[in-house]
Protein backbone atom coordinates (compact mmCIF):
# COMPACT_ATOMS: atom_id res chain seq x y z
CA UNK A 1 0.00 0.00 0.00
CA UNK A 2 0.88 3.32 -0.87
CA UNK A 3 0.98 6.27 1.52
CA UNK A 4 1.48 10.10 1.37
CA UNK A 5 3.32 12.39 4.13
CA UNK A 6 1.85 16.01 3.51
CA UNK A 7 4.79 18.32 4.92
CA UNK A 8 8.30 16.92 5.54
CA UNK A 9 8.89 18.66 9.02
CA UNK A 10 10.17 17.24 11.76
CA UNK A 11 6.66 15.47 12.54
CA UNK A 12 6.57 14.31 9.06
CA UNK A 13 9.81 12.99 9.32
CA UNK A 14 8.84 11.01 12.28
CA UNK A 15 5.64 9.94 10.52
CA UNK A 16 7.88 8.71 7.29
CA UNK A 17 10.12 7.00 9.82
CA UNK A 18 7.38 4.63 11.07
CA UNK A 19 6.03 3.96 7.92
CA UNK A 20 9.23 2.54 7.19
CA UNK A 21 9.34 0.25 9.41
CA UNK A 22 5.68 -0.70 8.59
CA UNK A 23 4.93 -4.32 6.74
CA UNK A 24 2.48 -3.03 4.97
CA UNK A 25 3.58 0.01 3.34
CA UNK A 26 5.45 -0.64 0.15
CA UNK A 27 5.67 3.04 -0.60
CA UNK A 28 5.97 6.63 0.44
CA UNK A 29 5.91 10.17 -1.26
CA UNK A 30 6.95 13.03 1.41
CA UNK A 31 5.32 16.07 -0.33
CA UNK A 32 6.23 19.00 0.70
CA UNK A 33 7.54 23.10 -1.18
CA UNK A 34 10.68 22.27 -1.87
CA UNK A 35 11.17 25.95 -2.52
CA UNK A 36 14.77 25.56 -4.26
CA UNK A 37 16.69 22.30 -6.01
CA UNK A 38 18.91 22.61 -3.13
CA UNK A 39 15.95 22.03 -0.49
CA UNK A 40 14.67 18.95 -2.80
CA UNK A 41 18.18 17.22 -2.57
CA UNK A 42 18.92 17.81 1.08
CA UNK A 43 15.60 15.93 1.68
CA UNK A 44 16.92 13.30 -0.43
CA UNK A 45 20.35 12.85 1.32
CA UNK A 46 18.59 12.83 4.51
CA UNK A 47 16.43 9.76 3.29
CA UNK A 48 19.58 8.55 2.01
CA UNK A 49 21.59 9.32 5.23
CA UNK A 50 18.62 7.49 7.20
CA UNK A 51 18.55 4.42 5.34
CA UNK A 52 14.69 4.84 3.85
CA UNK A 53 14.50 2.53 0.92
CA UNK A 54 10.66 3.10 0.26
CA UNK A 55 10.23 7.67 0.55
CA UNK A 56 10.22 9.53 -2.29
CA UNK A 57 10.31 13.42 -1.96
CA UNK A 58 8.01 14.92 -4.16
CA UNK A 59 7.69 18.90 -5.12
CA UNK A 60 4.05 20.21 -4.38
CA UNK A 61 2.96 23.69 -2.78
CA UNK A 62 -0.91 22.56 -1.71
CA UNK A 63 -1.49 26.39 -1.86
CA UNK A 64 -0.79 26.65 -5.51
CA UNK A 65 -0.95 23.52 -6.64
CA UNK A 66 -4.61 23.31 -9.08
CA UNK A 67 -5.41 19.57 -8.86
CA UNK A 68 -4.37 18.24 -5.85
CA UNK A 69 -7.06 15.12 -5.99
CA UNK A 70 -5.49 14.83 -9.68
CA UNK A 71 -1.37 14.75 -7.82
CA UNK A 72 -3.26 12.38 -5.36
CA UNK A 73 -4.55 9.90 -8.21
CA UNK A 74 -1.53 10.03 -10.25
CA UNK A 75 -0.02 8.20 -7.35
CA UNK A 76 -2.35 6.00 -6.52
CA UNK A 77 -2.18 6.63 -3.22
CA UNK A 78 -4.02 4.59 -0.26
CA UNK A 79 -4.15 7.12 2.68
CA UNK A 80 -3.10 10.65 3.31
CA UNK A 81 -1.57 11.81 6.57
CA UNK A 82 -0.96 15.21 7.10
CA UNK A 83 1.56 17.53 8.81
CA UNK A 84 1.01 20.42 7.48
CA UNK A 85 -0.36 23.40 9.47
CA UNK A 86 -3.95 24.18 10.16
CA UNK A 87 -5.19 26.07 8.00
CA UNK A 88 -3.76 24.09 5.34
CA UNK A 89 -5.30 20.89 6.22
CA UNK A 90 -8.79 21.63 5.10
CA UNK A 91 -7.61 22.39 1.50
CA UNK A 92 -5.97 18.59 1.39
CA UNK A 93 -8.86 16.53 3.54
CA UNK A 94 -11.22 17.87 0.92
CA UNK A 95 -8.50 16.68 -2.35
CA UNK A 96 -8.91 13.21 -0.36
CA UNK A 97 -12.08 13.07 -0.20
CA UNK A 98 -13.01 13.62 -3.80
CA UNK A 99 -11.24 10.37 -4.31
CA UNK A 100 -12.54 8.32 -1.29
CA UNK A 101 -8.89 8.33 0.24
CA UNK A 102 -8.55 8.27 3.90
CA UNK A 103 -7.11 11.39 5.76
CA UNK A 104 -5.69 11.34 8.82
CA UNK A 105 -4.16 14.25 10.78
CA UNK A 106 -2.38 15.36 13.75
CA UNK A 107 -4.70 19.09 14.20
CA UNK A 108 -7.24 19.89 15.98
CA UNK A 109 -10.83 19.07 14.02
CA UNK A 110 -12.12 22.38 13.84
CA UNK A 111 -12.83 23.29 9.96
CA UNK A 112 -13.04 19.68 9.27
CA UNK A 113 -15.92 18.95 10.80
CA UNK A 114 -17.57 20.51 7.95
CA UNK A 115 -16.59 17.80 5.74
CA UNK A 116 -18.36 15.33 8.12
CA UNK A 117 -21.89 14.52 6.14
CA UNK A 118 -20.45 14.26 2.70
CA UNK A 119 -17.28 11.80 4.01
CA UNK A 120 -20.20 9.79 5.73
CA UNK A 121 -22.32 9.78 2.51
CA UNK A 122 -18.99 9.08 0.14
CA UNK A 123 -18.08 6.05 3.11
CA UNK A 124 -15.05 7.71 3.50
CA UNK A 125 -12.58 8.29 6.72
CA UNK A 126 -11.08 11.75 8.59
CA UNK A 127 -9.64 11.15 11.25
CA UNK A 128 -8.17 14.71 12.63
CA UNK A 129 -6.97 14.95 16.46
CA UNK A 130 -3.94 11.86 16.15
CA UNK A 131 -1.05 13.84 17.73
CA UNK A 132 0.26 13.91 21.38
CA UNK A 133 -2.51 16.60 22.97
CA UNK A 134 -5.11 16.25 21.05
CA UNK A 135 -4.25 12.50 20.31
CA UNK A 136 -2.77 10.24 22.67
CA UNK A 137 -4.76 11.48 25.62
CA UNK A 138 -7.64 10.98 24.19
CA UNK A 139 -7.36 7.62 24.08
CA UNK A 140 -5.86 7.57 27.33
CA UNK A 141 -9.02 9.40 28.48
CA UNK A 142 -11.13 6.83 26.90
CA UNK A 143 -9.74 4.23 28.65
CA UNK A 144 -10.20 5.90 32.11
CA UNK A 145 -13.24 6.56 31.91
CA UNK A 146 -14.80 3.50 30.94
CA UNK A 147 -13.41 2.19 34.54
CA UNK A 148 -15.58 4.10 35.97
CA UNK A 149 -19.45 3.91 36.96
CA UNK A 150 -20.01 7.55 37.25
CA UNK A 151 -17.36 10.61 36.47
CA UNK A 152 -17.02 13.17 38.10
CA UNK A 153 -13.86 14.94 36.73
CA UNK A 154 -11.67 14.60 34.00
CA UNK A 155 -8.27 16.55 33.62
CA UNK A 156 -5.62 16.11 30.92
CA UNK A 157 -2.04 17.26 31.06
CA UNK A 158 0.44 17.68 28.26
CA UNK A 159 3.66 19.36 27.37
CA UNK A 160 7.46 19.18 25.89
CA UNK A 161 10.33 20.58 27.52
CA UNK A 162 13.65 19.94 28.03
CA UNK A 163 15.20 17.13 29.37
CA UNK A 164 16.00 17.30 32.74
CA UNK A 165 19.73 17.05 32.31
CA UNK A 166 19.30 20.17 29.76
CA UNK A 167 16.80 22.38 31.27
CA UNK A 168 19.17 24.44 32.50
CA UNK A 169 21.04 25.18 29.40
CA UNK A 170 18.29 27.39 28.81
CA UNK A 171 17.95 30.49 30.90
CA UNK A 172 13.94 30.10 31.24
CA UNK A 173 14.46 26.14 31.01
CA UNK A 174 12.82 25.89 27.97
CA UNK A 175 13.72 24.92 24.59
CA UNK A 176 11.89 24.83 20.95
CA UNK A 177 10.63 21.33 20.03
CA UNK A 178 7.52 22.75 18.63
CA UNK A 179 7.46 25.83 15.97
CA UNK A 180 7.75 28.79 18.25
CA UNK A 181 5.38 31.18 16.90
CA UNK A 182 2.43 28.65 17.32
CA UNK A 183 3.75 28.47 20.97
CA UNK A 184 3.49 31.92 22.03
CA UNK A 185 0.18 32.28 19.99
CA UNK A 186 -1.30 30.15 22.23
CA UNK A 187 0.01 31.70 25.49
CA UNK A 188 -2.69 33.78 25.17
CA UNK A 189 -5.29 31.49 23.97
CA UNK A 190 -8.40 31.63 26.07
CA UNK A 191 -9.08 28.63 28.50
CA UNK A 192 -12.54 27.22 28.64
CA UNK A 193 -12.72 24.77 31.84
CA UNK A 194 -15.39 23.06 33.75
CA UNK A 195 -15.51 23.88 37.79
CA UNK A 196 -18.12 23.33 40.28
CA UNK A 197 -20.16 22.02 37.10
CA UNK A 198 -20.19 25.21 35.03
CA UNK A 199 -18.32 27.13 32.44
CA UNK A 200 -15.16 28.64 34.01
CA UNK A 201 -13.46 31.38 31.28
CA UNK A 202 -9.71 32.24 31.82
CA UNK A 203 -9.22 35.25 29.45
CA UNK A 204 -5.68 34.28 27.14
CA UNK A 205 -3.87 36.80 28.77
CA UNK A 206 -4.15 35.69 32.31
CA UNK A 207 -3.74 31.47 31.81
CA UNK A 208 0.11 32.96 33.89
CA UNK A 209 -1.84 34.58 36.82
CA UNK A 210 -0.93 32.25 39.94
CA UNK A 211 -4.45 31.64 40.39
CA UNK A 212 -4.72 29.39 37.28
CA UNK A 213 -1.47 27.66 38.18
CA UNK A 214 -1.26 24.68 39.88
CA UNK A 215 1.87 22.07 39.92
CA UNK A 216 1.77 17.99 39.72
CA UNK A 217 4.45 15.46 40.01
CA UNK A 218 5.86 12.66 38.08
CA UNK A 219 7.83 9.77 39.39
CA UNK A 220 11.47 10.15 38.46
CA UNK A 221 10.77 12.87 36.72
CA UNK A 222 9.86 15.93 39.07
CA UNK A 223 7.45 18.47 39.66
CA UNK A 224 6.08 20.37 36.72
CA UNK A 225 3.54 23.47 36.50
CA UNK A 226 0.14 23.13 34.42
CA UNK A 227 -1.65 26.48 32.88
CA UNK A 228 -4.80 26.24 30.97
CA UNK A 229 -4.69 24.93 27.49
CA UNK A 230 -7.60 25.19 25.18
CA UNK A 231 -11.01 24.51 25.26
CA UNK A 232 -12.13 21.17 27.45
CA UNK A 233 -15.54 21.80 27.41
CA UNK A 234 -15.66 20.56 23.70
CA UNK A 235 -14.78 17.69 24.86
CA UNK A 236 -17.29 16.84 27.22
CA UNK A 237 -19.86 15.96 24.28
CA UNK A 238 -17.09 13.81 22.92
CA UNK A 239 -16.51 11.69 25.56
CA UNK A 240 -20.25 10.97 26.55
CA UNK A 241 -19.56 12.84 29.72
CA UNK A 242 -23.29 13.00 32.16
CA UNK A 243 -24.52 15.72 34.16
CA UNK A 244 -22.43 14.27 37.31
CA UNK A 245 -19.50 15.75 35.59
CA UNK A 246 -17.96 18.61 38.29
CA UNK A 247 -14.46 19.52 37.19
CA UNK A 248 -12.57 19.12 33.45
CA UNK A 249 -9.83 20.82 32.09
CA UNK A 250 -6.99 20.80 29.40
CA UNK A 251 -3.51 21.88 30.84
CA UNK A 252 0.02 22.91 29.46
CA UNK A 253 3.39 21.24 31.60
CA UNK A 254 6.23 22.93 32.22
CA UNK A 255 8.92 23.30 34.23
CA UNK A 256 8.07 25.52 37.96
CA UNK A 257 9.02 29.22 36.50
CA UNK A 258 7.71 28.91 33.02
CA UNK A 259 4.52 30.88 33.99
CA UNK A 260 5.95 33.67 36.30
CA UNK A 261 8.33 34.40 33.24
CA UNK A 262 5.43 34.38 30.57
CA UNK A 263 3.07 36.44 32.98
CA UNK A 264 5.80 39.28 32.74
CA UNK A 265 6.10 39.03 28.59
CA UNK A 266 2.33 39.08 28.57
CA UNK A 267 1.79 42.26 31.06
CA UNK A 268 4.16 43.77 28.96
CA UNK A 269 2.28 42.97 25.69
CA UNK A 270 5.35 41.42 24.22
CA UNK A 271 2.67 38.25 22.45
CA UNK A 272 0.72 40.94 20.86
CA UNK A 273 0.02 40.46 16.96
CA UNK A 274 -0.67 43.99 16.18
CA UNK A 275 2.28 45.53 14.27
CA UNK A 276 4.02 48.22 15.31
CA UNK A 277 6.32 50.87 12.98
CA UNK A 278 9.79 50.81 13.62
CA UNK A 279 11.96 52.22 11.38
CA UNK A 280 9.64 52.27 8.67
CA UNK A 281 8.86 48.82 9.35
CA UNK A 282 5.95 46.93 10.44
CA UNK A 283 6.44 44.33 12.60
CA UNK A 284 4.46 42.95 15.45
CA UNK A 285 5.75 42.24 19.10
CA UNK A 286 5.28 38.52 18.91
CA UNK A 287 6.68 38.17 15.70
CA UNK A 288 10.16 40.12 17.15
CA UNK A 289 10.43 37.66 20.01
CA UNK A 290 9.88 34.68 18.02
CA UNK A 291 12.91 35.94 15.39
CA UNK A 292 14.57 37.12 18.55
CA UNK A 293 14.52 33.99 21.09
CA UNK A 294 14.19 31.09 18.58
CA UNK A 295 17.92 30.84 17.64
CA UNK A 296 18.60 30.86 21.08
CA UNK A 297 16.27 28.43 22.64
CA UNK A 298 17.37 25.81 20.63
CA UNK A 299 18.41 22.24 21.23
CA UNK A 300 22.40 21.37 20.83
CA UNK A 301 22.96 17.68 18.96
CA UNK A 302 22.96 15.29 21.76
CA UNK A 303 20.50 17.02 24.18
CA UNK A 304 16.71 15.36 24.77
CA UNK A 305 13.51 17.01 24.53
CA UNK A 306 11.16 15.28 27.18
CA UNK A 307 7.04 15.09 26.36
CA UNK A 308 4.93 14.34 29.39
CA UNK A 309 1.30 13.13 29.04
CA UNK A 310 -1.29 12.69 31.93
CA UNK A 311 -4.58 12.12 32.39
CA UNK A 312 -6.95 12.00 35.56
CA UNK A 313 -10.47 10.13 35.69
CA UNK A 314 -11.89 10.20 38.75
CA UNK A 315 -15.50 9.57 40.17
CA UNK A 316 -17.66 6.34 41.41
CA UNK A 317 -16.57 2.94 40.51
CA UNK A 318 -18.56 -0.02 42.31
CA UNK A 319 -19.76 2.21 45.12
CA UNK A 320 -16.52 3.73 45.95
CA UNK A 321 -14.29 7.08 45.29
CA UNK A 322 -11.32 6.69 43.10
CA UNK A 323 -8.53 8.26 40.41
CA UNK A 324 -7.57 6.67 37.68
CA UNK A 325 -3.82 7.75 36.48
CA UNK A 326 -2.46 7.51 33.38
CA UNK A 327 0.86 8.81 32.49
CA UNK A 328 3.08 9.15 29.61
CA UNK A 329 7.01 10.01 28.94
CA UNK A 330 9.20 9.76 25.66
CA UNK A 331 12.70 11.16 25.11
CA UNK A 332 14.33 12.21 22.07
CA UNK A 333 15.85 9.23 20.36
CA UNK A 334 18.93 10.40 19.89
CA UNK A 335 19.69 7.59 17.35
CA UNK A 336 17.78 9.19 14.52
CA UNK A 337 17.33 12.50 15.83
CA UNK A 338 13.83 12.43 16.63
CA UNK A 339 12.95 14.62 19.07
CA UNK A 340 9.99 13.07 21.80
CA UNK A 341 7.44 15.40 20.14
CA UNK A 342 7.76 14.56 16.76
CA UNK A 343 7.55 11.05 17.95
CA UNK A 344 4.90 11.37 19.80
CA UNK A 345 2.79 13.44 17.33
CA UNK A 346 4.48 11.28 14.15
CA UNK A 347 4.08 7.86 15.05
CA UNK A 348 0.43 8.18 16.41
CA UNK A 349 -0.60 9.51 12.87
CA UNK A 350 0.90 6.74 11.44
CA UNK A 351 -0.41 3.82 13.57
CA UNK A 352 -3.62 5.41 12.90
CA UNK A 353 -3.36 5.73 9.41
CA UNK A 354 -2.05 1.89 9.39
CA UNK A 355 -4.97 0.71 11.32
CA UNK A 356 -7.13 2.35 8.75
CA UNK A 357 -5.21 0.28 6.46
CA UNK A 358 -5.64 -2.85 7.98
CA UNK A 359 -9.65 -2.43 8.48
CA UNK A 360 -9.18 -1.71 12.41
CA UNK A 361 -10.95 1.57 12.04
CA UNK A 362 -14.26 1.55 9.65
CA UNK A 363 -16.63 3.92 10.71
CA UNK A 364 -17.14 6.88 7.97
CA UNK A 365 -17.24 10.62 8.66
CA UNK A 366 -15.35 13.06 10.76
CA UNK A 367 -14.40 10.38 13.50
CA UNK A 368 -12.67 11.24 16.95
CA UNK A 369 -9.82 9.10 18.46
CA UNK A 370 -12.07 9.12 21.62
CA UNK A 371 -14.64 6.70 19.92
CA UNK A 372 -13.45 5.49 16.94
CA UNK A 373 -9.76 3.79 17.56
CA UNK A 374 -9.21 0.90 19.06
CA UNK A 375 -7.53 2.46 22.09
CA UNK A 376 -6.00 -0.56 23.76
CA UNK A 377 -4.68 -1.90 21.16
CA UNK A 378 -3.14 1.62 20.21
CA UNK A 379 -1.56 2.05 23.53
CA UNK A 380 0.42 -0.96 22.91
CA UNK A 381 1.33 0.28 19.41
CA UNK A 382 2.65 3.19 20.91
CA UNK A 383 4.56 1.40 24.10
CA UNK A 384 6.52 -0.97 20.95
CA UNK A 385 7.51 2.75 19.68
CA UNK A 386 9.66 2.98 23.58
CA UNK A 387 6.80 5.00 24.64
CA UNK A 388 6.67 4.77 28.67
CA UNK A 389 3.29 4.62 29.97
CA UNK A 390 2.07 4.10 33.53
CA UNK A 391 -1.49 2.87 34.95
CA UNK A 392 -2.48 3.40 38.37
CA UNK A 393 -5.84 3.54 40.12
CA UNK A 394 -6.22 4.80 43.90
CA UNK A 395 -9.02 5.55 46.27
CA UNK A 396 -9.71 9.17 46.52
CA UNK A 397 -11.71 11.45 48.59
Amino acid sequence: MKAIVLGMGQQGKAVIHDLEQSQIISQIFAIDIFESDESLNHAIEYLEKMGYSKTRPIRMDILKQKDIAGEFLRLDIDVVICMLPIELALTAAKAALDLCIPFVSSNYTYDLKVLDDLAKEKGSIILPEMGLDPGIDLVMGRLAIEELDEVHGLYSYGGGVPAPECADDSPIKYKISWIFDRVLAVYIREGRLIKNGKLHLVPGNEIFREENIHEIEFPEIGTVEAYPNGDAQRYVDIFGLGSKLVEMGRFALRWPGHSKFWRTMVDLGLLEDTPVRINNTDISPRDFLTECLTPRLQFKEKQRDLALLRVEAWGIKEGEKVKITYDLSDYRDLETGLFAMNRTVGFTSSIAAQMILQGKITEHGVLSPVKHVPAREFIEEIKKRGMKIDYRIEKSD
